[in-house]
């Protein structure tokens, strides 16, 4: 026998032998999945696997979205990394454009695999979708719902088991400060809105800064030092033994500039947004997964806390409870734990604002120290509000109907809204600051007449009484 002719043999034994194994395991497999109960068959197939894994060379670390509760920061920065590793050789990807970018983003899609070498070790990136999720808006803005126990996306990254050390100890820290310089360079902050107990982001791009805020200058100096001294106590407060956390408490009239005000102090402390609507919110417990739910760095707003929701009474919690042990319906008791207490202490460097345009409205315990740190009277238009405004709207700083307008602004109540709407009227200054000057006068004789007719008014009452008097001093006479 020729030697073509023993390899044609061999050959054929062989595929024989693997054609017999694998029908056999296909047996085993048919016979495992109809014949044995479920709970015995993922006992088996787990030990096939674990013996499987004795003899592979690979280790794979798999970085899930989330985690229990609170999202993964590791999993939001291998995503920011990975976007920089795409090659042209990956067949399927995801595409995204934010309306700030240029140029398109380009992202893994699901299972699709990537190469990345660090320090010479070979890493392959696979992206997880779980079935249920496929179809949701995955792109550019992961949801994480923890209300339900649905999975969550994850990266599997696998390499050589000797690189374990290598890559727990340097790859991945690699990965976290890359992210960070990533995103520090194209740093966009994030509006974030509640639906039921999930947030949901868009680009927060409002151009409020401290040196377009019309408010007066020593209100937005004290403001100022007070945020700044906030950023730079991280060792302070942990000193202490306080959560690293403050809160303001806006208040005033409608139109002078709460709002802005918030989004000045977003931007100088380049904070994300979370806008909470407690109408959303059904349950306490609602409101402490939204609080973990929140980033470090970041801005809790609830504006309108007077009208935004009816609170229980604190008094009648306790008996509420009593009448219903299931009752977690939303109440300012949870509302108060929310801000300060121990849910309140799972992240770190965090503002809370509330914003109200009646402040005696407010329960006493949301404003005491603790909780709403800073009180900020957010009042009228003043001479430095309105010369800021001036300067924003007509860039100019100095004008001869300036004194006349001042001077009508202390006697007149008008806020920084009102005032800007008159400067916008017209492009022509002149035009623009007598119109102004015009509505001030309005406001002032409007003001004026209510006083005068308050006068009249006391004046008929005092007749009034005068001659019921009379006609009782009348009647004792008789």
């Amino acid at each position: 026998m020729d030697s073509q002719t023993k390899a044609v043999e061999s050959t054929k034994k062989y595929l024989t032998t693997a054609a017999s194994i694998v029908a056999s395991a296909m047996l085993a497999r048919t016979i495992v999945n109809e014949y044995l109960p479920k709970e015995l068959r993922t006992i088996i197939f787990s030990a096939f696997h674990h013996r499987f894994d004795w003899f592979s060379t690979e280790h794979t670390i798999v970085i899930k979205e989330a985690e229990d509760l609170t999202s993964n920061e590791l999993y939001d920065a291998s995503s920011t990394y990975l976007q920089t590793r795409i090659s042209s050789n990956i067949r399927r990807l995801r595409a995204s454009k934010n309306k700030e970018k240029k140029s398109v983003i380009l992202s893994l899609d699901d299972g699709e695999e990537l190469i990345d070498d660090f320090q010479g070790v070979k890493y392959k990136w696979q992206l997880k979708i779980p079935k249920e999720n496929h179809g949701r808006n995955n792109v550019g803005n992961p949801r994480w719902d923890f209300s339900s126990n649905r999975e969550v996306r994850w990266f599997k990254v696998t390499f050589h088991k000797k690189y374990k050390d290598v890559t727990v100890d340097s790859y991945l820290p690699h990965i976290l400060e890359m992210a960070k310089e990533i995103k520090a360079a194209d740093r966009r902050l994030k509006l974030y809105m509640n639906q039921n107990e999930s947030w949901m982001p868009i680009d927060l791009q409002h151009p409020a800064t401290f040196e377009t805020l019309a408010m007066e200058e020593d209100l937005k100096k004290t403001v100022l030092e007070d945020l700044t001294r906030f950023i730079q106590r991280k060792e302070y407060y942990k000193k202490i033994g306080k959560a690293w956390k403050r809160g303001y408490l806006l208040f005033g009239p409608p139109g002078t500039g709460k709002s802005t005000l918030i989004g000045a102090m977003a931007n100088y402390l380049k904070f994300d947004i979370y806008d909470l609507n407690l109408r959303e919110v059904r349950m306490n417990s609602g409101l402490n997964r939204l609080l973990v739910g929140m980033k470090n760095k970041s801005m809790l707003v609830i504006e309108d806390i007077d009208c935004s929701i009816d609170f229980k009474n604190r008094n009648n919690d306790k008996k509420n409870e009593s009448n219903n042990s299931r009752n977690d319906e939303i109440s300012l008791s949870g509302l108060l734990n929310f801000i300060d207490g121990l849910w309140s202490t799972s992240g770190e460097e965090r503002i809370i604002v509330f914003t109200t345009n009646y402040k005696e409205k407010l329960d006493p315990a949301l404003l005491r120290p603790g909780r709403m740190d800073m009180h900020i009277n957010m009042g009228y238009c003043g001479p430095n509000s309105f010369r800021i405004l001036v300067s924003n709207y007509h860039a100019i700083d100095e004008h001869s109907m300036f004194e006349e307008i001042e001077g009508l602004l202390k006697e007149v109540e008008a806020t920084p809204a009102e005032v800007a709407e008159q400067l916008m009227r017209s492009d022509d200054v002149d035009v623009a600051l007598e119109g102004l000057i015009q509505f001030l006068h309005g406001k002032r004789d409007e003001d004026q007449g209510n006083e005068g007719n308050g006068e009249d008014d006391k004046d008929e009452k005092l007749v009034l009484v005068e001659k019921e008097e009379r006609l009782e001093s009348s009647v004792e006479d008789q």
